[in-house]
């Protein structure tokens, strides 16, 4: 795979270069897309020969038979993940977001508070809004340039009334990878609150040498208040297939999940399926261990310039590919530094206080592009700010 190539994605109906002109102001012609979590690379070619195949049989009806996509995944947890699952466990919903939203709507209630560690993806707080539930944010706290849980502090928060917590793992937007102390401390502040957890693992792929990957089922004795969510989308850039995998070991929580997807009528689309059966396979693995190496070079490249940068500090990102960039130290208020990567830089990047408390003084940086393209970048930056060098 060559993750060198450019490949011009404008007027293709791609969010992320279509739209950062009308969300963002920043114009098409000159902008770099740096904001939402899609990579401007193509999947590895075992997964376009299965979409291919599909076309060129031509007949598009219903899916029957899907244990081929169900060993898929298996297999791939656990070979990637040391992590053994059932096939009956797993439930295919559209993507992780959907994902989210029915874990809250099947678990809990209207006006039942859940637990989110912020800054953390906006889309949880979103859905959580939707439907009628209340945030509780908890705030982490940063030590040595990560970010960590104060478990104290957020049980001081809690009064009674929150039913589940979402958990980011591996975290998005601060590249966290949580340890097995971490992950058990979640564990164990979940069941002094009688919580259920959601593990969001959609980045658990995308881990930077070094580092290691710990799926929430790894930790003793919750299995009865678990719920696990994956998919290819952000591993293999599939993100337009809207599919992704709730995996519930506990049966009676299966048994409430399944009732829901069923008052719902909810089913996967084909050609996610075919998707996901060609990805979890030895020659997308291959093709992962590539990426990975790649993006850990872009990683490198763009810490460095923002290094370069006085006033600017990238969090040491261990996961993902989304790099979150603190301004704090410039002493420039939200709106200027933001202008600056927006107006001069004419870089499309998120807003940090759309993750939440503690997000103010930063904006989240998508680094999953061509090197060259994230060499502009760094190029860019350092002539929007290059009054403080």
């Amino acid at each position: 795979m060559n993750f060198d190539e450019i490949i011009d994605r404008k007027g293709s109906h791609c969010v992320k270069w279509d739209m950062m002109e009308k969300i963002y102001g920043v114009p098409q012609d000159k902008g770099l897309a740096m904001w939402v979590a899609d990579m401007d690379f193509r999947p590895p070619q075992r997964i376009r020969d299965a979409v291919q195949a599909q076309v060129d049989h031509g007949v598009f009806g219903y899916f029957g038979d899907d244990s081929k996509y169900r060993a898929a995944i298996q297999w791939w947890m656990e070979n990637r993940h040391g992590w053994s699952i059932e096939p009956e466990h797993i439930f295919s919903t559209h993507g992780l977001v959907n994902g989210t939203a029915m874990c809250v709507d099947t678990f809990t209630k209207p006006n039942d508070g859940i637990v989110l560690f912020t800054p953390v993806y906006h889309a949880f707080a979103k859905v959580i809004k939707a439907n009628g539930r209340r945030v509780v944010e908890c705030e982490m706290q940063q030590t040595n340039g990560r970010y960590e849980m104060d478990f104290d502090a957020y049980d001081a928060q809690m009064d009674g009334s929150e039913r589940m917590v979402i958990l980011c793992s591996p975290h998005n937007p601060g590249g966290r990878v949580w340890s097995r102390a971490e992950l058990a401390g979640v564990a164990a502040f979940a069941k002094r609150h009688e919580l259920i957890i959601v593990s969001d693992e959609i980045h658990h792929d995308l881990v930077m040498p070094g580092h290691v990957h710990i799926p929430m089922t790894a930790i003793e004795g919750i299995e009865d208040r678990l719920i696990m969510m994956t998919s290819t989308n952000k591993t293999f850039n599939l993100s337009g297939s809207h599919i992704g995998n709730v995996i519930i070991a506990d049966p009676d929580l299966r048994a409430k999940f399944a009732a829901r997807m069923m008052a719902l009528g909810m089913s996967p689309n084909a050609f996610g399926l075919f998707m996901v059966t060609a990805a979890y396979s030895p020659e997308g693995a291959a093709w992962v261990d590539d990426l990975i190496a790649y993006l850990d070079g872009n990683r490198r490249l763009f810490d460095a310039g923002i290094k370069a940068i006085p006033g600017l500090k990238s969090m040491d990102l261990e996961a993902t590919y989304l790099s979150w960039v603190s301004f704090e130290d410039t002493g420039m208020a939200r709106e200027e530094f933001t202008r600056r990567v927006e107006k001069d830089a004419c870089i499309a990047v998120n807003h940090g206080p759309t993750f939440g408390k503690g997000g103010d003084s930063w904006l989240r940086f998508n680094i999953a592009t061509p090197r060259s393209r994230v060499q502009e970048a760094v190029d860019r930056l350092a002539a929007a700010f290059g009054d403080l060098q």
